[in-house]
């Protein structure tokens, strides 16, 4: 098996592929980029889905869809003559005849076979582990089953058997579905295999403050049940943990029986066997991904299984590529926590160490011989590209003291990263491989990541790109197009100047002013934002409803069957007894799926455009108004119950977050915005992962500014402490409306604060010393949005015109279509066949 894989193009052209995960599904998508007109290829998916990402599996809970999720475009799969077999079970690969047999009978003949069908979980061999209430976790269907086991109300716990990477990502998906979540870990620590013992206690505080209860040195003996009811974990002691629910995540392994069965060479820790082509002992098999054992290692990250792709890839289409391996290095988010490791760690190398309890980040690279050769980082990930570099050898071991101590304490070190770095680890792209791409001509980021495949993955990197991309545009002494699109020659911070200087109030006066044709759908609903900024108007009042996008355009979120989401706002989430009694008439009435969110308000799902006013009619005759769920607004602000009713409690949330949502309800912005205020440092309403967060202090409020939740959670930072009252809704004011002015399109607070030069120095200069000397403006800008907002709903019930919207076909309006329904737990649900015809 030493010869590498060289195809014959005029003898082979049947490929089948056994696998649609993300490993196959990018294999596919290189041969489809590179031009693969000669070959006929059949991909083979047990599934019934294409590919999705599992990466993000644990979003699945905190409303991520299966179409979010997706990474297969069927479309250019069907444009490139791919034939895609989805639900389908191979039985057995017949070497002899070069046939794959499928579980009907049938025969898919190959002349050259791919294996890509990855893993599955562990499950270790306990008693009870096969009975009812235990589930694995690793593909939507699990995810389906764990989400409808957890449903009823007798459902209050759940246990993740493995405190490594997948078991937090999975405790992470129970906990968003609002269970009591533990998890149990063998090893005397979490994430055993990336962190040593600092690190890993660091992120065992910030899972702790999560109230995620983590149980290490735990050894189970058995899954216990009563009659059929599952009780929990007994450990070898006989203690039992509590839980209705049992996930494994205790690992994986790889899924080759089919290929041991046509007798492929298979690793001595399982994996089929592969050489740097991908080529197994078969000459006509390769294996990539998961299932693949290359020089001994088998790799449980996505980031290696792309690679092998982009290998095979090359080799099938007549290339020379090979794989040499794969660095482990990674950095990532659990539970909104940066962790990151690279290189390798000993306990008895050099160490430069940097820990604090308080702030929970624990720092530490390993040098030998004063040369980096490895890391951990935990609660901060910052400088992570320049150290990992270092350990990799691409970059000299310099300043390691400064490049420890996390941002905001370290002093500004100038280090140039090297061609060799790399930048986008789903694709394994280097700074190399973009500078080379922009000096060839990609001068813009759409082409620059068509051309290199960067930030075509998770996206984390794109920001990163945009910077390198104009870094190196302006290095070459070209000026980047930073233009919103092709409509306007000006960025959005720009236009939005434009329109607050010259008052332009409707979308022609803009258009006519500074931009060219008819605008697209970037520009359409990015002026429309602007302009209900600063103007707060109903926003589909004269042309500006025209720009509008679906949601607003129909004040309500489409979902999924064309129907529509009625999401009151609930101020604090304080409503009252009658309110809630209105709404369950209304959700009855109707028949609408009802859901309490996470962000404390209560969604009602499945109306038609139809029926959307006399449904808002009743919630506003309720008392209770929009809640701009379908805007990019301010969306909730959360809270705890506050000295109320907390033991704990050191100043009255409920009163300050109901303050807040009711001063910044409708404040049109680049992006969503979501705020929440903790009565104490307990920090139950999560504060600091919102973009602006208020944590009660004995004495006033802490303000934090700049956090995330959803995709690229992050933290926020503390901006001031033991504000009073005022100066809190003072600086709010200021920071909002700088945001709203300077903000890319569809911008949140965490990556546009990522990017501004100084970082939360200069936003204290500018929000607390108007350094910019615009304070007053900014607050006239709140003050006017304060004094004018008007709930767009009771707008649109008050003026018959506006109403005439809201039906479905303006040339029969008693016409509707039916979505069709099913009923699930009790409600009624989209199915998932089409709409009929009428």
């Amino acid at each position: 098996m030493g010869d590498y894989l060289v195809i014959n193009r005029s003898s082979v052209n049947k490929l089948v592929v056994i696998g649609n995960g993300m490993v196959g599904q990018r294999l596919l998508d290189e041969l489809i980029k590179q031009g693969c007109d000669e070959w006929d290829i059949t991909v083979i998916g047990a599934e019934s889905v294409p590919a999705y990402d599992r990466v993000a599996l644990s979003t699945y809970f905190d409303g991520a869809s299966r179409d979010d999720l997706t990474v297969c475009d069927t479309k250019a799969l069907r444009s490139a003559g791919i034939d895609l077999l989805l639900g389908v079970t191979v039985e057995r690969i017949v070497p002899a005849s070069q046939t794959v047999v499928l579980e009907d009978g049938r025969a898919v003949a190959y002349d050259h076979l791919v294996l890509a069908t990855g893993s599955f979980p562990f499950v270790p061999p306990l008693p009870g582990a096969d009975g009812a209430g235990c589930f694995e976790y690793r593909t939507l269907d699990d995810l389906d089953a764990i989400e409808a086991w957890a449903a009823p109300d007798h459902v209050q716990s759940g246990v993740v058997i493995g405190g490594g990477l997948l078991g937090l990502e999975c405790a992470n998906a129970l906990k968003n579905l609002g269970l009591e979540t533990h998890v149990v870990e063998m090893a005397d620590r979490l994430m055993p295999q990336q962190l040593d013992a600092p690190a890993s206690a660091m992120l065992k505080r910030w899972i702790d403050d999560l109230e995620v209860q983590t149980h290490l040195g735990f050894s189970t003996s058995e899954i216990a049940y009563d009659d059929g009811l599952l009780l929990g974990l007994r450990e070898a002691d006989g203690t039992l943990l509590d839980a209705q629910m049992v996930v494994f995540s205790a690992g994986i392994r790889p899924r080759h029986q089919l290929a041991e069965a046509a007798g492929l060479a298979i690793g001595p820790r399982g994996g089929v066997v592969i050489d740097d082509t991908c080529l197994t002992s078969d000459p006509a098999i390769s294996a990539i991904g998961e299932v693949a054992c290359h020089a001994g290692q088998v790799y449980g990250l996505v980031a290696p299984g792309y690679a092998m792709a982009r290998t095979l890839a090359d080799r099938l289409l007549g290339g020379e590529a090979t794989f040499e391996g794969a660095d482990l290095s990674t950095k990532l988010k659990l539970f909104g926590v940066e962790v990151a490791s690279f290189g390798t760690v000993a306990n008895d190398d050099d160490r430069v160490e940097f820990s604090d309890p308080t702030s929970k980040i624990h720092r530490r690279v390993s040098l030998v011989d004063g040369r980096v050769t490895g890391g951990v980082l935990v609660g901060d990930a910052s400088n992570y590209d320049v150290l990992h570099a270092m350990a990799a050898g691409t970059m000299a071991t310099a300043d390691v003291a400064s490049l420890v101590l996390p941002a905001g304490l370290a002093p500004s070190v100038s280090a140039e990263l090297p061609d060799s770095a790399q930048l986008c680890s789903c694709n394994n792209v280097t700074r190399g491989e973009l500078r080379k791409a922009i000096e060839g001509g990609c001068h813009e980021a759409g082409a620059l990541c068509d051309a290199t495949s960067a930030g075509t993955g998770c996206g984390g990197c794109m920001p990163d790109v945009k910077s390198m991309l104009f870094t190196q545009l302006e290095a070459m002494g070209i000026e980047g197009n930073r233009s919103l699109c092709s409509h306007f020659d000006f960025s959005r911070q720009q236009l939005f100047d434009l329109v607050r200087l010259h008052r332009y109030s409707s979308w022609g006066q803009v258009l006519q002013a500074h931009g060219k044709g008819r605008g697209c759908e970037i520009c359409r609903p990015t002026v429309g934002s602007i302009l209900a900024s600063l103007s707060n108007g109903y926003v589909l009042d004269g042309d500006q409803g025209a720009i509008q996008d679906t949601n607003d355009h129909s004040l309500a979120n489409m979902q999924r069957n064309g129907t529509y989401s009625v999401v009151p706002r609930v101020p604090g989430g304080e409503i009252t007894p009658a309110q809630l009694i209105a709404l369950g008439e209304i959700g009855e009435e109707f028949g609408l799926y009802t859901k309490i969110t996470g962000a404390q308000r209560i969604d009602l799902f499945g109306a038609q455009l139809h029926e959307l006013p006399e449904i808002w009619q009743r919630v506003i005759d309720a008392g209770l108004e929009s809640g701009h769920a379908y805007g990019k607004a301010l969306r909730t602000v959360k809270s705890c119950v506050g000295d109320t009713w907390c033991r704990y409690g050191v100043q009255d949330s409920v009163s300050m977050a109901i303050r807040l949502e009711q001063r910044y309800r409708g404040l049109r912005s680049p992006h969503k915005l979501k705020s929440a205020v903790s009565g104490c440092t307990r920090e139950c309403a999560e504060a600091q992962s919102k973009d602006f967060g208020v944590i009660a202090t004995e004495t006033g409020w802490n303000l934090y500014l700049a956090g995330n939740g959803g995709r690229t959670p992050r933290h926020a930072e503390l901006f001031a402490v033991d504000l009073s009252d005022e100066e809190l809704i003072v600086y709010i004011d200021r920071f909002l409306m700088f945001y709203i002015r300077t903000a890319e399109r569809l911008e949140r607070t965490a990556p546009w604060f990522a990017k501004l030069e100084g970082g939360m120095d200069y936003l204290r200069s500018v929000i607390i010393d108007d350094e910019l000397g615009i304070c007053d403006e900014l607050e006239a800008d709140m003050a006017r949005h304060v004094e004018t907002y008007e709930c767009e709903w009771t707008a649109t019930l008050d003026d018959p015109q506006r109403l005439r919207h809201f039906v479905e076909f303006v040339n029969a309006p008693d016409h509707n279509s039916t979505p069709v329904w099913i009923r699930e737990r009790g409600q009624r649900v989209p199915s998932d066949q089409p709409v009929p015809a009428l």
